[in-house]
């Protein structure tokens, strides 16, 4: 309950109707502060192996079951949650859904709340045709499959959500070759962007772009992408079509994709000129596009699965992302955190922050007192962040001068509205 003296109470009644209205997804419930950012909210996951999702012709022009492992939290009583769909990656002629470098990014993140879906798709390259086109086509069979797969969460709305999903938050993401079906699943969404080495009369390679890999009739739109080590055949694709937030992480000595603009190398040979994780992150900003890039410095290909560094890295950095895509009252992380920390106190307890004077004067200071240590913003009536930053449990933010208005002071556990007058 936010803490405001009672002659205030009775002044801002109308602020209290502005703010449900400009905000109103601040009292999702299950946006608790600790949930989708930490492991600690829940102690074990349980994982539904090989769920039949689709089906579509493979490179030796035979049909291939597709499959996905599903992660979950034990004990978990929302019945609305996030769901994650990730790819592993191989460079398209090997790696499984539960290979090391997936399977613990899906259990930690499970242990945060979320539903977890590591999805199998075709794999191969044919190695006697043109690498260059062969590799594209590889791309071309992951990316429909991936819509398969978060088709098969919406068409399961028909049968009673058996996974308890929020179909409106559906994030998709992956490693290595992942992460160019990520890319290329949120970005090539015009029928122009059909890639001229695609020949849709190919067996496997119709329907288009959402594929004919199953449970057609539905959405395979996401709400969000993200990309470890992935990279986009050209970051041009972005130019068309609305494009979605996106998070990558990627070093910046990798031999495998490119950081930036370059050719992926396969064996030590050049196959195919893409632009990697730094160009699609300027094009992003170029657009004004919500993204988050983390570089490691030095690194080669995916770090994370040899580098428990780095791990840590990754995952807190999406995370806090994720987070931030899945709640919008989390305040926005893009980069490390401690994402094992534990709470011994009762979410339902915690406050937002106490503000003092309230209303304030425009001629003076306002202080922000934060019961538990969060990120924080303040926001205006607009809905634009005017500051952000971090506080301490116990600490204190000072504002001095501040225009006169309405401002919401919004932190991870929730927000308090604040008059300044003239």
């Amino acid at each position: 309950m936010t803490r405001l003296n009672v002659p205030f109470r009775h002044a801002v009644t109308g602020l209290f109707f502005f703010v449900s209205v400009a905000y109103p997804l601040f009292a999702q419930d299950d946006c608790d502060g600790y949930r989708y950012r930490y492991t600690g909210a829940f102690d074990e996951i349980e994982v539904d192996y090989d769920v039949p999702y689709g089906e579509n012709i493979n490179v030796n022009f035979l049909p291939e079951d597709l499959v996905l492992d599903i992660y979950a939290p034990v004990g978990d009583t929302n019945e609305a949650r996030p769901l994650v769909v990730m790819a592993h990656g191989g460079f398209f002629v090997a790696g499984s859904n539960d290979g090391v470098d997936v399977v613990p990014l899906c259990e930690d993140l499970a242990r945060m709340g979320y539903v977890v879906a590591s999805m199998s798709y075709r794999l191969g390259v044919d190695l006697f045709g043109d690498l260059q086109t062969e590799f594209v086509k590889a791309v071309w069979r992951g990316m429909h499959d991936s819509r398969a797969a978060v088709r098969y969460f919406r068409q399961s709305m028909d049968y009673g959500n058996p996974y308890d999903v929020d179909t409106s938050r559906i994030f998709l993401g992956g490693v290595s070759a992942g992460g160019f079906i990520a890319l290329h699943h949120a970005y090539v969404d015009d029928q122009s962007e059909i890639p001229a080495q695609i020949d849709v009369t190919d067996p496997g390679m119709g329907g288009g772009l959402e594929g004919l890999s199953g449970n057609t009739g539905y959405s395979s739109e996401v709400k969000a992408v993200f990309s470890i080590a992935g990279a986009l055949q050209t970051a041009d694709f972005m130019d068309l079509g609305e494009n979605e937030p996106v998070f990558s992480i990627h070093g910046t000595a990798d031999g495998t994709v490119p950081y930036g603009e370059g050719d992926i190398v396969y064996l030590g040979i050049p196959i195919i000129d893409v632009d990697g994780s730094s160009i699609v992150h300027a094009k992003a900003d170029e657009l004004g596009l919500d993204n988050c890039f983390i570089t490691v410095d030095g690194a080669d290909h995916v770090p994370h699965v040899v580098d428990p560094t780095t791990y840590d890295l990754t995952l807190s950095s999406l995370a806090g992302k994720l987070g931030e895509w899945s709640c919008e009252n989390y305040v926005p992380i893009c980069g490390e955190y401690d994402y094992t920390a534990a709470t011994d106190v009762d979410e339902s307890a915690w406050q937002p922050p106490a503000v003092y004077p309230n209303p304030a004067s425009s001629t003076g200071r306002v202080f922000a007192t934060f019961e538990r240590a969060t990120e924080w913003s303040l926001v205006n009536a607009l809905g634009q962040t005017l500051e952000r930053g971090s506080a301490s449990a116990g600490g204190q933010v000072v504002w001095e001068s501040l225009a006169p208005g309405w401002y919401v002071v919004k932190t991870d556990v929730g927000t308090t509205p604040l008059v300044v007058a003239r």
